[in-house]
């Protein structure tokens, strides 16, 4: 029973990020389900959950987790209201943490699924590619998505899932020679899939994370450790980025960001996309400036928007649920202590990645490695997007969080050796 029962988490583990673009609700029954096995299972020896572990050794982590679901119930009963749909997105991160203390009673082996099931969401995501690209028109005002998920969270996170399939290359051990070469085509494959997914979607604010992939690319592989390596990354780096904007949809998506720029040269630019982000957050300063301590309320945005249109003192068009940036819908729906918050959120799991990414150990330091790219990417897209009012990519992003300190743990409790020996092992 306690085989068929690792076997079964190792499944929800790859299936959770394999399934996330593919099937609506995916990485959410996944989610659920590893969360009753936890607290079902958790009460048998096997796969007994130590909570000690959280304020021991992950006190950041745990903090993290735990700040938004802390401060939302207060903030809703000092300013008087309920709102409980406010809780469902931020509530994955919560639920994680009985999740990662059952994946530190898992060895190391069934955790790595994680590996497959990111390069088969991305190859999944690539196929949709391909078949949207054939029986539609892709270009700046018809892009890649898919019926849940719209296209700027679709190529961010399929754009996540192709760098963290080749990143993850390091954990695989094969058999055979022929074996190897199969699991290292599907992995790159799975690149190629997240990249294209990307690039149809026309997301132009993760594209930045590219240059932050390719950089924790080379340092996991251990290809960066002369100056001419670093030289050679970064031409790499550079030609990537400027076929990405060579490239048809992508010089269409740069000729409209250049457009934008010059219109609000102009004074002239204010329905521009640009524009309208650019008044957005003055407004959301204009609220936190006007709410300083604890902002107007999680999911009072939209309506304190439409009070500032109906005095004049914004634009009508702008009157919007989210202000399409993490940090400015924080500082004005959550004030100050959700700024705190945020910053828990982002550098409370990466402290611990940081920490381990020059780990001897290989499982480790891949571990770690890709950590970095999780949060880094977080931080990134959530320049431009709310990326945890997407419940489907905060369940996503929990769960990476969540097996990644699991490896970690698991691998830190070994002796020093066995650090690998190679690359790819």
């Amino acid at each position: 029973m306690e085989k068929i029962l690792r076997y079964v988490i190792a499944g929800m583990v790859l299936l959770a990020p394999a399934t996330t673009l593919i099937v609506r609700g995916g990485t959410g029954y996944c989610f659920f389900l590893l969360l009753a096995i936890a607290l079902f299972a958790g009460f048998s020896k096997p796969f007994r959950l130590k909570g000690g572990l959280l304020v021991t050794a992950y006190p950041w982590y745990t903090a993290a987790m735990l700040c938004f679901m802390v401060y939302l119930p207060l903030q809703q009963a000092i300013e008087g209201y309920y709102l409980p749909r406010e809780f469902d997105g931020l509530s994955r991160l919560a639920l994680s943490l009985p999740i990662f203390l059952l994946l530190v009673n898992l060895p190391v082996r069934y955790l790595k699924a994680l590996g497959w099931g990111c390069a088969l969401g991305a190859i999944g995501a690539g196929l949709w590619a391909v078949d949207s690209n054939l029986h539609m028109t892709i270009n700046d005002l018809n892009r890649l998505g898919n019926d849940y998920t719209n296209p700027i969270p679709y190529g961010n996170t399929a754009l996540l899932l192709g760098f963290l399939s080749v990143m993850t290359m390091r954990w695989d051990d094969y058999p055979n020679v022929l074996v190897k070469r199969v699991g290292i085509a599907i992995k790159l494959l799975g690149l190629a899939g997240g990249v294209y997914a990307s690039y149809l979607s026309g997301t132009r604010g993760g594209w930045l994370a590219i240059p932050l992939f390719l950089v924790l690319c080379s340092l996991n592989f251990g290809w960066i450790r002369r100056r001419r390596h670093w030289l050679a990354a970064l031409l790499v780096a550079i030609v990537a980025m400027s076929a990405l904007l060579a490239s048809p949809l992508g010089r269409e998506r740069v000729m409209a960001t250049r457009s934008d720029l010059v219109m609000l040269s102009e004074g002239s630019g204010a329905y521009s996309s640009i524009g309208a982000r650019l008044q957005l957050w003055r407004a959301s300063i204009h609220l936190f400036e006007a709410h300083p301590l604890l902002g107007v309320g999680k999911g009072h945005l939209e309506a304190s928007l439409k009070e500032m249109a109906n005095k004049g003192e914004v634009p009508g068009f702008i009157v919007n649920q989210r202000a399409h940036s993490e940090f400015f819908s924080t500082i004005s729906e959550l004030g100050a202590v959700g700024v705190v918050c945020l910053a828990l959120l982002y550098f409370g799991p990466l402290l611990y990645f940081v920490r381990y990414r020059k780990s001897p150990q290989r499982d480790v330091s891949t571990a770690a490695y890709c950590g970095i790219a999780v949060s880094g990417s977080v931080i990134i897209f959530g320049l431009s997007i709310d990326v945890f009012t997407v419940v489907m990519s905060t369940a996503l992003i929990a769960l990476f969080w969540a097996v990644l300190l699991a490896v970690i743990t698991h691998d830190t409790r070994q002796p020093q050796g066995n650090p690998g020996r190679g690359p790819i092992g």
